[in-house]
This record gives structure tokens, C-alpha cells and sequence, in this order.
């Protein structure tokens, strides 16, 4: 479950640094608390991601729907947690690395890079470490006590995640590769929308539609977009039998 922000203690001061372009040593230092509304969901990683023969990590880029814009990973499980916030409604902006935070811990300057600064439709934002819970060394551990503590003395929210469900992961991910607006096709996707206006099989329902062939593609894409939902897809994985229905639509 995520880890979320609650005022508990002040954070010792910390800074925030940042590139300012994609030009490599173009850097900006400045007090956090002068940063909380700035738009973070645009900034240029503050590190490369790097790749290595017989590494942990696996780096790469994401093309994120929800801005059109490719967001950076350094492992499957952030890469895992991008598809589903690229997947939130309520997420209307997204960046990787965005910006390292200085503090001092009483003995020595210590830095930190939060994986994902998050903007919110509503307005607001939020910064995301993703670690799974057996993977958290007392030092990091420390760096997301403190991430929390300084993110809520400006107002943002922090969550640290780990692993995803299976069955909701398995589902986003098979939608994913129906995100792009291509994959949107009329009249289909409003034959589409008019067969689900009453809640139905998947299958059935692409069939009613017109040939499957034709009319799966767009399917997936209006799950992806939400246009249309399925049942359960928290705890079971998508099938031809998956009670599909048009948003806002008849409860049947």
C-alpha cells in the first residue's frame, strides 16, 4: 500500500536542485519551500538513465499517453507503476528524477532523487519513490522519511509503492499497448459505446459491434480511456466473459 504524507515533524532545511534545459551541468539550487509551485511535471531528469551488462536496473523509456511525452525508468517496477498512473484519470502530468533534494542529517550532506514528481487534475501534486518492501536499506529508508516530512511542508504529497497487484497490473498493462489515440476508430468506437450502454460480455459485445478483428482494438482502447469499464479488473484478469459497460451507463 502507499506510504502517504501526514504532518508529523519538521523537516531540517533542504534544498532542491534541478536542470534548467537538456543541456548537461545546466543546474538551478534553491530553498524547497521557494520550489511548491513550480511544475515539476516538466522537469528534464536530473540523472541519466544508465544501463549495464548484468545489472539490477532496467532503464528505458516510457511513452506516456497522458502527456505524449516519453518518461524515463530505471527499473520494471517503476516502469510498472508509470502504466498505471499513465492509466489515473486523476493524473494529468508526469516526470522522472525531477529534482535532487540536499539536506544535512547532523553528520554529512545527503542528496536524494525521487523517482516520479506527479501533477494531479485537481491541481495538486505529488513526488513517488517506487521500492518494493523487501528491497528498503535503513538509508533509504531515511531518505523517504525525509522526503515525506519535507513534501508535506509544502503541501505535496509523497507515496512510497511497491509491487502492484497482479491482476489489475496484468490488466493495465494489456490495455497499454491500446493508448495511443490511433488506436481510436469511428464509427466503431460509437457502435461500440452504443452495444455497452447496457452491460454485457466482452466478447458478445465486440461481436454485436462488428467483426472482432476490428472492433477489439478499439475496445481496448475505450478500457484504456475509460470511455467504457470492466468489472473486477482489480482481482481478475480481463476475459471474453468480463461484464463490460459504458461509463455512466446503465447498471443493467
Amino acid at each position: 500500500m502507499p506510504e502517504s504524507t501526514g504532518v508529523e515533524s519538521t523537516a531540517p532545511y533542504v534544498e532542491v536542485s534541478c536542470r534548467t534545459d537538456n543541456k548537461r551541468g545546466s543546474k538551478r539550487r534553491r530553498p524547497l519551500l521557494d520550489c511548491a509551485t513550480d511544475r515539476f511535471e516538466d522537469a528534464v531528469p536530473v540523472r541519466p538513465f544508465r544501463w549495464s551488462w548484468g545489472g539490477r536496473h532496467f532503464p528505458g523509456w516510457y511513452w506516456a499517453a497522458t502527456t505524449g511525452q516519453h518518461v524515463g525508468f530505471e527499473s520494471w517496477l517503476e516502469r510498472d507503476r508509470l502504466v498505471l498512473m499513465d492509466f489515473d484519470p486523476a493524473v494529468v502530468g508526469m516526470a522522472s528524477q525531477p529534482f535532487w533534494l540536499h539536506w544535512h542529517d547532523g553528520e554529512r550532506e545527503r542528496r536524494h532523487a525521487p523517482d516520479f514528481f506527479v501533477r494531479r487534475a485537481d491541481g495538486s501534486a505529488a513526488v513517488v519513490d517506487v521500492r518494493a518492501d523487501d528491497w528498503i536499506a535503513p538509508r533509504d529508508a531515511e531518505a523517504f522519511d525525509l522526503t515525506r516530512r519535507a513534501c508535506a511542508e509544502v503541501g505535496w504529497r509523497f507515496e512510497r509503492v511497491g509491487t502492484p497487484e497482479a491482476a489489475l497490473l496484468a490488466n493495465v498493462r494489456w490495455l497499454s499497448r491500446y493508448r495511443h489515440p490511433r488506436c481510436r476508430r469511428e464509427p466503431v468506437a460509437a457502435r461500440l459505446l452504443e452495444v455497452f450502454s447496457q452491460p454485457g460480455p466482452l466478447m458478445a459485445g465486440a461481436d454485436a459491434a462488428g467483426d472482432r478483428l476490428a472492433t477489439l482494438p478499439v475496445l481496448f482502447h475505450l478500457l484504456w480511456k475509460r470511455e467504457v469499464s470492466a468489472e473486477q479488473m482489480d482481482i481478475e484478469l480481463l476475459g471474453p466473459r468480463t461484464v463490460v459497460r459504458r461509463a455512466g451507463g446503465s447498471a443493467g
